[in-house]
């Protein structure tokens, strides 16, 4: 959990104790789960502008596979899509770019699958 997230729980129980309403604490906390996904989007949508361009996919086939892969792999969403983009920021040229295996297509739906 990052610091603003840790901050903002305590802040949560400290009203708690000073006798705030049900509905305000859990307003607060969904804005804090709120903020969390705000600043983990970018990432993801990076990563799935790699996924698309690598598979030749559309966008909601490319944040399946990444989302069958974070779960596959026990690793957060945002984790995994950091660890991708990194991997493209960091090779020099586009010779160097590890595409996804292959037996990462296992992962994806078939068509007929998905319109059930």
């Amino acid at each position: 959990m990052s610091a603003e997230v840790r901050a903002r729980a305590r802040a949560t129980r400290h009203q708690v104790r000073r006798g705030r309403t049900q509905r305000e604490v859990l307003a607060d906390s969904a804005f804090a789960r709120l903020r969390a996904k705000m600043s983990t989007m970018p990432v993801i949508e990076q990563a799935k502008g790699i996924v698309m361009a690598q598979q030749g996919c559309g966008p909601e086939e490319a944040f399946e596979l990444l989302r069958r892969v974070s779960q596959h792999t026990n690793v957060k969403l945002h984790v995994l899509a950091e660890r991708v983009v990194k991997q493209v920021a960091s090779s020099t040229s586009a010779s160097n770019v590890r595409s996804i295996p292959r037996s990462a297509k296992r992962h994806r739906r078939s068509r007929t699958r998905q319109r059930l």
